[in-house]
Parts: structure tokens; C-alpha cells; sequence
């Protein structure tokens, strides 16, 4: 089948890489893809937020499944919208979409289905927001209630911190996204990211992984995107997976289904592993980015048939393969990101460090020039490895780092910490 992945970061990339592999890909677009993307698929360029050029295209080039990466586009209704003209979609609709799109959404859907998440309450104007916030505490945490760009949430250490998050998320500068506020309880535990894919009906959980958010080592400095993950996460065991999908995804799912918005797509869930279990931070209604380049690492399956069978409704009889050993990456950043960095730099080495065993290199924001690989982004390169145990694949990942030349690029040098001293530990048990 002709298949146009939309998006164009380290997530489609990996997605593009395990999709070109599927012996039922006959011809991979990808819109508007990456330099890494174009190694595996055709780039076009198409402006996702048009949706009658990206159905004009996919009727000019006889494309059959559409995979939308990224939340925009899912949030603006592209799925409802390719679907309305008869193309195969994989991704939420507009409406399903909200779980991501509105935060105040999702909280409101805990609460009334109880399914465990932070106390919280929603605001649309900043005094009553600080004053809950001076009733309540800190630490505590601020959400603009939107799609932020990864810059809509702020965990807060004391009350005047939070109170100027406040006033920086109704200033305007985070458009429509902070029109209104969630104010939230601190969770205390270890965090971790869970997938499962959705038809609908069903849900099928894929293999868990544990992302890094802040910037620099020892989890310190400003919230990113994130800046490397690993599967498998350590702290999701069988058991406490099974309590993810009863006590979170399965009551998630009868409420959207209840509410006339079955979800189809993957449903990312944020979790907060806590002393009282799993607890829900918030969804995404996408794959995660940097976790889905380490699950497409660990998939043995082929994974376009299990997108197609989630648009179709079909994964109830669905089943997986996942290898049993770890996979690792790391961003490499812009200096300066998540703040102002510089475009245009530009990066060698890659293939020498593509060369190390276990290692592949998906690309973030990067472009193609005169022959070069230019740095066209805030996250950049995805180094990620696999390995027998979380610190093999470590080791494999920052080797290849090593060997890349990029002086206005930044790095953690502590991926996998976590994971590591568990295995230390376990090896002197």
C-alpha cells in the first residue's frame, strides 16, 4: 500500500523507519519528513494545517493509510477530515483528540469515571487561581489548559513561582493554550510513559518506557520536550500494568466511547507511579516523543498492520512482539534549547556513529544542504541503541555520540541513570 506519514521529527522518523521495513509498504511519503526522514521515505512538502492540499495529494499519488505523527494536526480534525474523504486514517478524531488537546477535558473525564489522577480545579482568570494556589501550597503544578508547544506546564517548588506562571499563562504569550489554567496537585513517585493502541473498543498495550524531561543532568534545569528515554520502564511490572489498563485506559476508553468520541489512535499515558499505585499526569493523543524511537527499536512485530487494525476497529484478536532486551536514546540538543538556539549548524560525523553496534541515529530537526546535515531545530538527533540491558545500550548510544561532531550541540550525559543503578543493584543481590 502507499502509505504518507505527516510529521516531520525523531518520533516519524522512527516511524518511518519501522514502516519502510513492512513488506506492505509499497511506497512511503512523508510530509514534511526530515533529512533522516528521506532516507526512508519521499519528503513533500505540504503545510499540515491545510488539509485540502493534504487530500489533494493523497488523491494525486493514490495513497491508501495516512499516519499523523504529531498533535496539531490531530487536534485540528485532519483525521476526521482525510476519513470524510474517504482515505484511511490512523490517529483520534477532532473530538477523541480532546484527551491531549484540553487538559481541563481530561481532568473532568477522571473525576467523573474515577479513574485516579492529581486533585485539581480549572480557571479562567488569575486571582482565584492564586488564591487556591496560596490555600493549597507548593509544591504545585500549573498547566495552561491547551497545546503549548511542551511549554504549557510549570511544576512549581513555592507558591510565588506558581503565582508567576500564572500570570505568564494569561499574559496571551501562550495564545489560545492559556485561556484557561488547571492547578494541580504535586504527585510524589517516579514517572513513566505507557502506550497502548486503540481501536476504538479495544485496547492493546505496547511496551512502556521512561522519558527525561529536564534539561540537564540530574534531572535539573528547565522542562523540554524531553531529552532521552529508555523502554523497558523499570517501575511497570505485569501487575502494575494490568492496573494501568483497568483502573486508566479501560474506563478512559467506555467514557470516550460513552460520550459519542470512541478513541482510535495510540493513547500515551503520562503516569506518576505513586505509594497508592498508577495515577494519571495527562494523555497524549499520540505516540511520545523521545519514547517512540526506543519502542520502534524493541518492536518484532511489523507495525503497519497493527495501525491499520486500530483504525479498523480490529485489534481485538491483535497481538504484538516485543524483544526482550533494552533499548536507550538520547537528544542532542541546540545550545540554548529549550530556549532561543541557533539554526544552521552544522553536524558530522554521523555515520561513523552509525556504525557502532546496536546504533541508530533518527534525525529531529534537520535539513539537508549542499550535502551537509544542518541543525534545523530545537531537539535535534535521536542516539539511540539497543542492548541486552538498559546499560549496554547506554553504552552503545554514548559511544556513538562520541563520535559525532557538533560543538553548538548539548547533551545528557545521565540517560538511563534510573535503570542503571537498578541493574547495579540487582547484579550485587
Amino acid at each position: 500500500m502507499n502509505i504518507l506519514l505527516l510529521g516531520s521529527g525523531g518520533r516519524e522518523h522512527a516511524l518511518a523507519w519501522k514502516m519502510a521495513a513492512s513488506p506492505l509498504t509499497d511506497k512511503l511519503y512523508s510530509a514534511p519528513g526530515n533529512a533522516g526522514i528521506a532516507r526512508e521515505a519521499d519528503c513533500v512538502a505540504l503545510d499540515l494545517a491545510d488539509h485540502a492540499a493534504v487530500i489533494a495529494f493523497c488523491r494525486g499519488n493514490s495513497v491508501d493509510f495516512v499516519v499523523v505523527g504529531p498533535e496539531a494536526p490531530l487536534c485540528a480534525g485532519i483525521v476526521d477530515d482525510l476519513e470524510a474523504a474517504g482515505i484511511k486514517t490512523f490517529g483520534p478524531t477532532r473530538a477523541a483528540a480532546r484527551l491531549e488537546g484540553s487538559k481541563g477535558f481530561t481532568k473532568d473525564l477522571c473525576r467523573a469515571n474515577g479513574i485516579p489522577t492529581a486533585a485539581y480545579e480549572r480557571f479562567r482568570s488569575p486571582a482565584p487561581a492564586k488564591a487556591y494556589i496560596r490555600s493549597r501550597g507548593a509544591p504545585i503544578v500549573v498547566k495552561a489548559d491547551g497545546l503549548a508547544a511542551g511549554k504549557g506546564v510549570v511544576v512549581a517548588q513555592d507558591v510565588a513561582e506558581a503565582e508567576a506562571a500564572i500570570d505568564t499563562m494569561f499574559s496571551g504569550e501562550l495564545g489560545e493554550a492559556g485561556i484557561e489554567v488547571v492547578v494541580e496537585e504535586f504527585l510524589d513517585g517516579e514517572e513513566a510513559s505507557f502506550f497502548a493502541l486503540c481501536d476504538g473498543d479495544t485496547a492493546l498495550p505496547l511496551a512502556t518506557a521512561q522519558d527525561h524531561k529536564r534539561a540537564y543532568d540530574g534531572d535539573k534545569g528547565p522542562n523540554t520536550g524531553g531529552m532521552g528515554a529508555y523502554s523497558p520502564a523499570p517501575n511497570i511490572d505485569a501487575g502494575m500494568s494490568l492496573r494501568v489498563m483497568n483502573e486508566i485506559i479501560a474506563p478512559t476508553m467506555q467514557a470516550m466511547k460513552a460520550m459519542g468520541a470512541p478513541y482510535k489512535g495510540v493513547l500515551y499515558a503520562g503516569l506518576m507511579i505513586t505509594r497508592e499505585g498508577p495515577k494519571l499526569i495527562e494523555y497524549n493523543a499520540r505516540f511520545g516523543d523521545p519514547e517512540t524511537q526506543v519502542l520502534m527499536l524493541r518492536l518484532m512485530s511489523d507495525l503497519v498492520p497493527a495501525l491499520v487494525a486500530s483504525r479498523d476497529g480490529m485489534l481485538k484478536s491483535f497481538d504484538l512482539r516485543w524483544y526482550p532486551g533494552s533499548a536507550l536514546t538520547v537528544v542532542m540538543a541546540a545550545k540554548g534549547y529549550p530556549g532561543p538556539y541557533v539554526r544552521g549548524t552544522v553536524i558530522g560525523g554521523l555515520d561513523e556513529a552509525g556504525a557502532v553496534e546496536g546504533v541508530e541515529i533518527f534525525h529531529a530537526g534537520t535539513k539537508a544542504e549542499n550535502g551537509k546535515i544542518l541543525a534545523n531545530g530545537g531537539r535535534v538527533l535521536n542516539v539511540s541503541a539497543i542492548g541486552n540491558t538498559v546499560g549496554q545500550a547506554q553504552q552503545r548510544a554514548y559511544e556513538a555520540i562520541s563520535r559525532i561532531r557538533w560543538p553548538e550541540g548539548f547533551y545528557r550525559r545521565d540517560i538511563g541513570w534510573r535503570a542503571v543503578e537498578r541493574e547495579k543493584q540487582d547484579r550485587l543481590r
